[in-house]
Formats: structure tokens, sequence, C-alpha cells
């Protein structure tokens, strides 16, 4: 029993292949916070009422009870903030970058890390325009992209598109509850 139960958690962890990056941070940062030149770091500690809250809104809570946005300023106006998203699944994670203007809205999504065996999946959804519907999305609005892009795509893409989706509602929750 020990064998099939060591093997089985071989095979799990073999399956997931490594991490690639196909945006940069940094030129993630410059494309979604265009116009700044002053960034800080604004790492929010949740109590256990605010990870309820989280959870309560989208059934999610950031593992280590930790929120961060990145906020973007230009001679001291706030040009925009931004959140970056981890999304798990068993081919393993997704990592999002989300960049909300002063006013509130999805300014953009980058994808910013898959793994190797989910690369082709994730381009493929986004040269078929995912990201272009999360443009203008109020915080208040659920993401609907993957709906737009799958009757053109594979279903593998189509899963990556679902999941790009539950990153973008985590992030425009996040925000909606915490970001002051």
């Amino acid at each position: 029993m020990k064998t099939l139960v060591f093997g089985a958690a071989v095979v799990a962890l073999v399956h997931i292949t490594p991490t690639v990056i196909l945006v940069k941070r940094q030129d993630a940062v410059a494309h979604l916070l265009p116009g700044a030149d002053q960034f800080a770091a604004r790492e929010l500690h949740l109590s256990s009422a605010d990870s309820k809250e989280l959870h309560d809104a989208v059934g999610w809570e950031p593992p280590d009870g930790v929120v961060t946005f990145y906020v973007g300023k230009h001679q001291d106006q706030t040009t925009g903030a931004l959140i970056f998203m981890r999304v798990d699944c068993q081919h393993g994670p997704l990592e999002l970058a989300i960049g909300f203007g002063p006013e509130g809205t999805i300014r953009g999504v980058e994808v910013t890390k898959a793994t190797v065996e989910m690369k082709p999946w994730v381009l493929e959804a986004l040269r078929a325009g995912l990201t272009d519907s999360y443009r203008g999305l109020a915080n208040d609005q659920a993401p609907a992209g993957a709906a737009k892009v799958k009757p053109q795509i594979g279903a593998m893409p189509g899963y990556m598109a679902e999941l790009i989706d539950k990153g973008v509602m985590h992030a425009n929750a996040a925000y909606r509850l915490f970001y002051r």
C-alpha cells in the first residue's frame, strides 16, 4: 500500500513541468502601469475576517494571507495598481499580472508565467484575444473572456482561459475589497 501511495505521489510530481516566463515582471509592470516612475509595494496582511470576506465573495483566499498591490505613481499622482495573481491547477501554476487604472477598472492582463506543458495552450488562448475582453472591466464585474474565445480554440486552451478568468476574478475581488 505504501508503495502504491508513493508511486502515485511521484507520478503527480513528475507530471508538473518546469515553469517558463512568458512576460518578464518588469515588462508587465511597464505595460500595465504606463507613465509611472515611482513604485511602491503595499502588502496587506489579511485578518481572518478579511480572509473570510474574500472567500465568501469569490471562493478564494491567498494561501499566505497576504495580498500585495504594486502602486505606480507619476509626480505623486497614482497612475494605477497591479496585482500578481497565482492560479494553480493539476498542470502547474499560472501567474498573471492584473493592472488597474486609477478609476479602478482593469487596464490590462498579462500572463507572466506558465509551465512548459501549459505554454502552448495559454498562447493559443491569448492569440484568440482572451485578454482583450478584460480591458475596462469594472472590479465588480465577473470576467467572461473564456466564454468569448472558447468557440475559436481547443479544449485545453479553453481550460487555460477559464483559469485566467478565475485569476482575474480573484484580483478584482481583492482590489474591490481591500485597495483603498
